[in-house]
């Protein structure tokens, strides 16, 4: 296995940014000419300029499936050998799926700040993972991700199972029944990937000016294989919940008429809002009074920022119970009927094979 150096690891999340298209590979290649240095006095650049200069290239959503023609690992594989540092495929993918985004997180927070920009939504077992670009989200992200990714895997799995259980016929080997039980396995997990993406695709209304942990605080359920992150999350959907982020886009999207009825109180909640010349006005003594407002107007203000799918999507959301954590190893086959005797030998062999099974998906986890 190839070690994976702090330099190595500089040069692999600059390669995953050049796969989403935020970084240039041509200022590696000698294709585009490196910028000068600026002068202390020059104006900020619009953009920074390690970056492309426009998005024409940006990729919104990459995944973790090989041979897909938005596979990451492949991205970033290929982007390797061109700057000529090749790594196996199987090491990359093992490693950007157990260890980039736990790396990313902590080169892309400062104080208490956390703002990563890769996001891995996957299953329980992460054999299956969609990377989301943060700075290209938009409200039909997951409906994408929908159309063009999961439901054509999910399709994909479920012939791989109906062609495995044909060729295993009524009498499946041991190695045979392995194999269902882990396809059927991944199937069921995939299926529940694509009910939860469902449940959020109605109510996804992204907003950067809310920050990264609010941004994600509704997918908390789809990182279930990055603990420490989903907790953070989590943390942050309750609290969107509660009351205690009414500041924000989300807060007006998802509970409008608690928001709106703050904002009548709380000028500083009516300017993030846009509503403090509705709610409040000056004095000729510099000072702020709320004005006298009818209730139907209220009504109003509140309907017209009232989505009845969205707020549907949302009772739904809260009333799905969470998915119980799935282990990621394949379950042992069933023993073989009594009336199939086997050698004590024959017997060793499967129980050591059994074992060795065990331990090398013990591993993935």
């Amino acid at each position: 296995m190839t070690p994976i150096t702090p330099d190595l690891a500089d040069l692999l999340s600059w390669c995953v940014g050049v796969a989403f298209g935020r970084f240039d590979l041509r200022l590696a290649t000698g294709e585009r000419e490196i910028p000068p240095e600026p002068e202390p006095f020059d104006p900020l650049p619009a953009r920074n300029p390690g970056t492309r200069p426009d998005d024409t290239f940006v990729k919104p959503i990459l995944v973790d499936d090989p041979g897909h023609p938005d596979d990451l690992t492949a991205a970033v594989g290929a982007i390797l050998e061109q700057v000529g540092f090749p790594m196996t495929s199987a090491d990359l993918r093992d490693w950007l799926s157990r260890e980039f985004f736990p790396a990313h997180l902590a080169r892309y927070s400062k104080s208490r700040r956390k703002a990563p920009i890769y996001w891995p939504l996957a299953t329980p077992s992460a054999r299956y993972t969609l990377w989301l670009y943060y700075p290209a989200l938009t409200r039909d992200t997951f409906y994408r991700a929908l159309h063009d990714h999961l439901t054509p895997k999910i399709q994909y799995e479920e012939r791989q199972l109906a062609d495995l259980t044909q060729r295993a016929g009524a009498s499946p080997t041991l190695s045979q029944r392995r194999d269902l039980a882990a396809q059927d396995a991944f199937v069921t997990e995939l299926r529940a990937f694509r009910d939860e993406v469902s449940r959020i695709a109605p109510l996804w209304n992204p907003n950067l000016n809310d920050g990264v942990i609010l941004n994600f605080a509704p997918l908390w359920r789809l990182v279930p294989h990055q603990k420490p992150w989903q907790k953070e999350c989590r943390a942050g959907w309750n609290k969107l919940a509660a009351g205690d982020y009414d500041w924000a886009h989300w807060a007006m999207h998802l509970y409008p008429a608690r928001v709106v009825a703050k904002c009548a109180d709380d000028r500083s909640l009516a300017i993030a809002h846009d509503l403090e010349k509705v709610f409040w006005t000056g004095t000729p003594d510099g000072k702020w009074q709320p004005r006298d407002l009818e209730p139907a107007a209220l009504t109003a203000l509140i309907e017209e920022r009232t989505s009845p799918a969205v707020e549907k999507a949302l009772e739904i959301l809260l009333d799905t119970p969470i998915a119980p954590a799935t282990s990621a190893r394949v379950k042992k086959a069933a023993k073989p009927p009594a009336d199939r005797a086997e050698s004590r030998p024959a017997r060793r062999r499967r129980k050591a094979d059994q074992q060795g099974d065990l331990t090398f998906n013990d591993q993935k986890t």
